[in-house]
This record gives structure tokens, C-alpha cells and sequence, in this order.
């Protein structure tokens, strides 16, 4: 183990020999061209080589340069460790009120998703990010235990404008917030009435605020006091594929809502 660990070490400590085995799993290389592509100097390049060459991590042919197969080995380890660390560094702070229980995908497709939290500026900036979505958006997606008037007022002009079509599923804690308030109860009704809308009912409640616009999934993070904490939203397909099908899991085990169920 601790051998071991000292290997991780060494590579670790330098980001140019982490670049420089990165590339020569990928293609044959010369000096020159593996400067280009790490940016290393010739003298570190020239140590990093030999360091490479003593550990059986790479091997040359004249000039070039070409990963082993124990080399393409530990750069793959090692680059799927870095990608899961820089992927739990952008999560940490908001990792504890992810629904990870319902996500069954691997949590590094989340590497490149943009993460919105409230600031004293800005304290309503998670719900901005999914209204800006949704103005965006000409086909929407919700599957949720909530639906907040500003969303509602958003989906409503475009779904009544012919502009968007959308197709929301809630659970019942969600619309009878809305059912007991008569202005946003006949905002709901008017998007009832809309062609390009529909909206059904969830017996069950739906652990989950997920806004799908296009081709974006958007979640709506919060913590066991219901307090908004963080937004959450990525392209990235695996997570769309997941959302996609939780919508389908939801809508088919939903009722459509009639305007006659508000009153």
C-alpha cells in the first residue's frame, strides 16, 4: 500500500507529468509535440521521461513517444480520479441536499453543471436561473412536489401564447397551495385551458423539484426544512435521459387535472 500510495504521490505532485502520461495514452508523440500539447518545457519534459521510462510507464521508437499498456493503465485510474474529485469539489457544498437517493446515474455526469445558490444580493437566484430556462424554452417538462407562482406566471403566458408546450406533473401538496388562493387558482385554470398544456396529478408525493426546458434538466434543491438552498441545471445527456424517464414514470402513474379538482 504504501508503494503505492508513493506512485500516486509522485504523479499527483506534478501537473505536467499527470498531462504529459495523459497524452502519451492517447497517440504517439514526439518531444516537440508534447510540448506543444502540455506546455512543459524541454528540461521537465526530458526528466519526466526518463521517470516515466524507469517505471515501465512508456516506451520510445526513435523519437517518439507511446504509453504502455500498465502506462494507458494508471493514466485512465488517475484521470477518472482527478474528473471524481474536481466533480465532488463542485458538489460539496451542495451534495447534502441532492435527492442522490432518486438519481441513478453516475453523480461525475454533474461535472460541468451550473450550480446556483442565493447570495444577500441575489436571494432569489435558483428560481431566476429556472425562470430564465423556462422563457427560453419552447417544450417544458415538470415533475414536482411544488410549483411557485413566479414559474407558473412564466409557463402560462407561453403556453397561452402558442410559444411553448408543457406537460407538468405534481403532487397534491403542490397544486392545493395554488387551489386555495384564487388568483393564482385561475392563472392554473387559464393554463388548463390552453392547447398546448397539460397538467396532471400525482397521488403520491414526488420527492423532487425537476424542471426539464428542452434540453436542460433543472433541480430545485432544498433542504428538510423546505428552504431553498441551491439550483441545479446540466445538458448533459445520462441526466437527461434520467429525467426524461422519471417525467414518464410520473405522468403514466398521473390523473389529468381538471379545473373542477381546484374547487
Amino acid at each position: 500500500m504504501d508503494v503505492a500510495l508513493e506512485e500516486i504521490e509522485f504523479l499527483a505532485l506534478s501537473a505536467n507529468r499527470v498531462e504529459v502520461l495523459d497524452a502519451l495514452r492517447k497517440a504517439s508523440l514526439t518531444r516537440h509535440e508534447l510540448e506543444a500539447e502540455t506546455d512543459a518545457s524541454q528540461p521537465t519534459l526530458g526528466r519526466i521521461l526518463r521517470d516515466f521510462t524507469d517505471r515501465g510507464w512508456i516506451e520510445h521508437d526513435g523519437n517518439r513517444y507511446v504509453a504502455t499498456a500498465t502506462g494507458r493503465l494508471v493514466a485512465a485510474a488517475f484521470t477518472d480520479l482527478l474528473e471524481t474529485m474536481e466533480t465532488e469539489l463542485k458538489l460539496r457544498d451542495v451534495v447534502e441536499w441532492l435527492p442522490t437517493e432518486e438519481m441513478d446515474f453516475d453523480l461525475r455526469r454533474l461535472a460541468d453543471a451550473t450550480i446556483t445558490v442565493p447570495t444577500r444580493t441575489k436571494p432569489g437566484a435558483p428560481v431566476q436561473r429556472v425562470l430564465e430556462l423556462l422563457r427560453e424554452s419552447t417544450h417544458v417538462q415538470i415533475f414536482s412536489h411544488a410549483f411557485n407562482e413566479q414559474s407558473l406566471d412564466v409557463v402560462r403566458e407561453q403556453t397561452v401564447s402558442g410559444s411553448q408546450t408543457f406537460e407538468g406533473v405534481f403532487s397534491p401538496d403542490a397544486l392545493d397551495a395554488i387551489a386555495h388562493d384564487s388568483t393564482l387558482r385561475q392563472r392554473l385554470e387559464d393554463l388548463l385551458d390552453a392547447d398546448a398544456a397539460e397538467i396532471r396529478l400525482h397521488d403520491e408525493p414526488i420527492p423532487l423539484a425537476v424542471t426539464i426546458t428542452d434540453d436542460v434538466v433543472h433541480l430545485l434543491l432544498r433542504d428538510e426544512d423546505g428552504l431553498l438552498r441551491a439550483a441545479l441545471d446540466t445538458d448533459d445527456d445520462a441526466v437527461l435521459s434520467w429525467a426524461r424517464d422519471m417525467h414518464e414514470q410520473y405522468w403514466q402513474a398521473a390523473s389529468p387535472l381538471d379545473a373542477s379538482d381546484l374547487h
